[in-house]
């Protein structure tokens, strides 16, 4: 069926207008940006003011709106929490500030106000850098689409409400609006945002599109095949937004810690003022004294040692085509210490391909002529294995010749006669019926002994060839196993519902000794068990629904999500959306310099806080030092756990193991 192209209903591209892929955050555009930067402005001018010599209430009212300024989000965050009984070391910051105002230190105050909020303004600000790279991990769909209706009358329509069975139109340089069918046109499209795929894919009737994918030169009238909720893309940035909304259990932790620890500060606080004034000492030292440690003591650093590091290694692996779902998942899949994966469609790419052709001696022609015949008997059936044949002959370059008579008969073959005469190709017993001929029972005994499936080409009656066809390994598998053997110490297991035969076969290929054969989705939950009986943290990779059982059960679960099934999907707790395999261990190894950043970045926060302490306790540390001190090794901890943002990180990663 043809079509005519119209002329859309405004100049402008609202498709391309609504795709928002690399926009960043301003970062004026965030309150705590603009609150710290009036507070700067204030502190800077009252300080000016101050300094030569103008009289107090020319500098008096500008110290006390930057308290206002600085001051009034987090303490009015503060006490919020105080109502929940929780104590927020934000308040503790603002009550610290207050006090040192009431003993005459208005600069000093204002200094605190004015370092704590520029450094909530550089969390605030790296936070949203964190949020803009995994939400540009793999691109938007448009906001609308081109919906064609019966009489080929155009609407633009909100993608939102197209449903299954809508037909729409993606003119050249549009993007796709939702998953579906090309029904008319050809084009190339751009599906490196999905499939990682790095030239632009052939597109005809037929074949499958995604939204959020960018179309070529050509038109396409496209069939919607998924609600806009359960499309591709839309299950990619649910789970995206998943992974920033949960914490890690050292965060956690940390968090419960932090609440005793204030606890524990506000009393050594008051302790630190009290006793002092019992034994007579002076008012405006001690209480000085008091603040300083106050300030010091906050563990702002401890608990923004783990966030940002997770975070930023989420939004890194994002990027390069591995979802985590979330922090807890981050933290865990640098734990793992065995492997266990799934062989269709994970190892193997889950597609059929053809490895053998094995011409018979009657047959008299070449490997190339015979795998002519074969494709082109084969070229009308839709069958996986028909398939595999004339892509095969595709790839040769193999011209294929006219075909009539084509007849289909469900487990047996297809019978058709190409250039005069018949061909018939499919099951080498179904296609004997139990006749004898000479090397055919062998040849075929012998593919499938190898791990392959045996076809039969018969060219007139006479039986003139013999394909082997098998699930391919990815190119990446054997360096994958190698990998992770090195990182955890173990080599993986393979766990699969195929024969035995096959499974070896596959297993020696990618260099797996342990291979686990014909298992059931329940066989393969009792394989997991046993490993982590040993003491193991598992890690299992599968794509299809019988592994999902495995996925839950396991320590970590990742599922292949190019072809993985839904229900997989779903149960993992990471996808690979580019099906590269190889990305798996670069995660894994990711996860493990994030704990060790994490490590690293307790480690300064403790430091920082001790050697302020010591000083303050034994010694006369000033209050702007120790604002700067502790601020200091906020920011410090905080940029440190952003390193992991770099591609360089995600590099280092890779090279490890």
């Amino acid at each position: 069926m043809s079509f005519t192209l119209t002329r859309p209903p405004s100049p402008a591209d609202p498709v391309r207008d609504a795709v928002v892929t690399g926009r960043r955050t301003r970062i004026l555009a965030l309150p705590e940006v603009r609150w710290a930067a009036a507070a700067l402005g204030l502190f800077l001018s009252a300080l000016s003011l101050h300094l030569l010599g103008a009289p107090w209430w020319a500098w008096g009212p500008l110290y006390a709106l930057t308290y206002v300024a600085g001051g009034w989000a987090p303490g009015w965050e503060g006490l919020k929490a105080l109502k929940d009984r929780t104590l927020d070391v934000d308040l503790l910051m603002v009550v610290a500030a207050l006090g040192a105002a009431a003993i005459g230190q208005v600069l000093d105050g204002a200094l605190l106000i004015v370092i704590f909020a520029t450094s909530g303004a550089l969390e605030a600000f790296a936070t949203a850098r964190t949020a803009d790279s995994v939400r540009g991990l793999l691109g938007l769909a448009p906001a609308t689409a081109a919906r064609l209706g019966d009489g080929g009358a155009e609407e633009a329509v909100p993608t939102a409400q197209l449903r299954i069975g809508d037909v729409i139109l993606v003119r050249p340089g549009e993007r796709v609006g939702a998953d579906g069918r090309v029904l008319d046109g050809a084009s190339e499209v751009d599906q490196a945002t999905i499939t990682g795929e790095p030239l632009p894919v052939a597109k005809e009737q037929g074949d499958e599109v995604f939204a959020g994918t960018l179309n070529g030169t050509g038109a396409l009238r496209v069939a919607v095949e998924r609600d806009p909720s359960d499309s591709v893309i839309a299950r990619i940035v649910a789970m995206v937004e998943e992974a920033s909304g949960t914490k890690a259990p050292t965060q956690l932790f940390i968090e419960k810690v932090e609440q005793r620890y204030s606890i524990g500060m506000v009393a050594a606080t008051l302790a630190l003022f009290t006793l002092p004034l019992a034994f007579g000492a002076e008012l405006q030292p001690t209480l000085l004294r008091a603040m300083t440690f106050m300030i010091v003591a906050s563990p702002c650093a401890v608990v923004l040692a783990t966030m940002p590091p997770l975070l930023s290694a989420i939004a890194n692996a994002g990027r390069h085509g591995v979802l985590i779902k979330s922090a807890v998942v981050m933290e865990r899949l640098g734990q793992v210490d065995a492997v266990a994966l799934d062989k269709t469609g994970t190892l193997t790419e889950g597609a059929p391909h053809v490895t053998d052709i094995r011409p018979l001696a009657a047959s008299g022609l070449t490997t190339d002529a015979l795998l002519t015949l074969a494709a082109a008997a084969e070229h009308p059936s839709e069958h996986p294995l028909a398939r595999a044949v004339t892509d095969a002959a595709r790839t040769r370059g193999l011209a294929l010749p006219a075909v009539t008579d084509f007849v289909s008969t469900p487990g047996t073959g297809v019978i058709a006669t190409v250039d005069g005469r018949t061909v018939a190709v499919g099951s080498p017993a179904r296609l004997l019926d139990g006749r004898p001929h000479e090397g055919v029972a062998e040849l075929a005994a012998q593919l499938e002994e190898d791990g392959r499936t045996a076809v039969l080409v018969v060219l007139d009656g006479t039986p003139v060839c013999a394909l082997g066809i098998a699930d391919r390994l990815r190119t990446d598998a054997p360096e994958t196993v190698t990998r992770l053997t090195a990182l955890t110490g173990s080599t993986p297991v393979l766990v699969t519902g195929d024969n035995p035969r096959a499974a070896a076969r596959l297993g020696a290929e990618a260099g797996i000794g342990d291979v686990r054969a014909g298992l059931l989705p329940q066989d393969k939950v009792r394989a997991v068990k046993e490993l982590e009986s040993a003491g193991r943290k598992v890690l299992v990779v599968g794509d299809g629904v019988n592994d999902a059982p495995a996925l839950a059960a396991a320590h970590t679960g990742i599922a292949m999500g190019r072809a993985g099934s839904d229900l997989a999907l779903e149960t993992a707790d990471a996808v690979v959306v580019r099906d590269e395999l190889a990305t798996i261990p670069t995660a894994v190894a990711l996860s493990r310099r994030c704990r060790r950043l994490v490590a690293q970045n307790l480690v300064i926060a403790a430091v920082f806080i001790t050697g302020l302490v010591i000083w303050d306790l034994t010694g006369t540390l000033p209050l702007p030092l120790g604002v700067a001190g502790h601020e200091g090794s906020t920011v410090i901890v905080g940029l440190n756990g952003l390193r992991l943002l770099r591609d360089a990180a995600w590099t280092r990663a890779r090279n490890d193991g």
